[in-house]
């Protein structure tokens, strides 16, 4: 399979999608809305294929099936993490009930996800707030000066965070979460804010997506993620990010883990 794309040559696509599914109705479905959005849209019904494709002409974006034979989808975000670069985002699709795989994904680092049966109409609204959030976003940070706070810095422009001499890998999400929370030092923020801020769509319910990028950033950036020092947990609220001058009384120790 590859590419489905019915748009004249002399418009533009608004960015490159690869859909990956082993169901080639949904692909097929999928893959005409986006062309109908502005988007170049490329199928692939395996891990193995979808990989292979996007090393021939990257994608800004996956919209990747779970559960697949041979390479799942879990493993295709996992190989993605690894390359060096810029990683695409990734929205990924799952069944009801595959909460352990959603979790997994979104540790690894996927953008988003949507459970099946869906809308086309909502995944492409999916699709459109992702990228939304990924390039504009890099732009417009560009002319922030660092944040640096004791041996952590945090660099807007170069969308890098150290720690001392050592580089702390972050995910495109993760980065965003840590960089809205430090731009307001001592603010709290409820898990809603972050996900309309962060993710930059307020319609997503599902603020389980924020606590496992809390949990997988503290495990990144904390030299004890069971006691950290800067992203802090606020009972019953939200997070927000200490510095040595905003830093209060103690956190609740139930919470400070979640």
């Amino acid at each position: 399979m590859g590419n489905v794309n019915g748009r004249s040559p002399a418009s533009p696509a608004r960015a490159s999608i690869l859909v990956v599914d082993d169901e080639p109705t949904i692909s097929e479905v999928v893959a005409r809305y986006l062309v109908r959005a502005g988007y170049e849209a490329r199928v692939a019904s395996d891990g193995a294929r979808a990989l292979a494709l996007h090393a021939e002409k990257p994608a800004d974006l996956l919209v990747l099936d779970v559960m697949m034979p041979n390479v799942s989808g879990v493993e295709v975000l996992r190989r993605l993490r690894r390359e060096p670069g810029e990683a695409p985002a990734v929205i990924m699709l799952t069944a009801r009930g595959e909460e352990s795989d959603r979790i997994t994904g979104l540790a690894l680092g996927a953008d988003d996800y949507v459970v099946k049966p869906f809308s086309p109409r909502e995944l492409v609204a999916r699709v459109d707030a992702v990228l939304r959030r990924s390039k504009p976003a890099q732009q417009a940070q560009v002319a922030e000066a660092p944040i640096e706070v004791g041996d952590l810095r945090i660099d807007p422009a170069g969308r890098r965070v150290t720690r001392g001499a050592e580089e702390v890998q972050l995910t495109q999400r993760e980065f965003d979460l840590l960089l809205h929370l430090a731009s307001s030092p001592g603010t709290v923020f409820s898990r809603d804010q972050l996900m309309t801020a962060v993710w930059g769509h307020d319609f997503y319910t599902d603020t389980s997506t924020v606590t496992v990028h809390v949990r997988r950033l503290r495990q990144k950036l904390e030299r004890d993620p069971g006691e950290p020092e800067f992203v802090q947990t606020v009972w019953g609220v939200g997070y927000r990010f200490d510095t040595p001058a905003t830093k209060p009384a103690a956190v609740s120790p139930t919470e400070a883990t979640s």
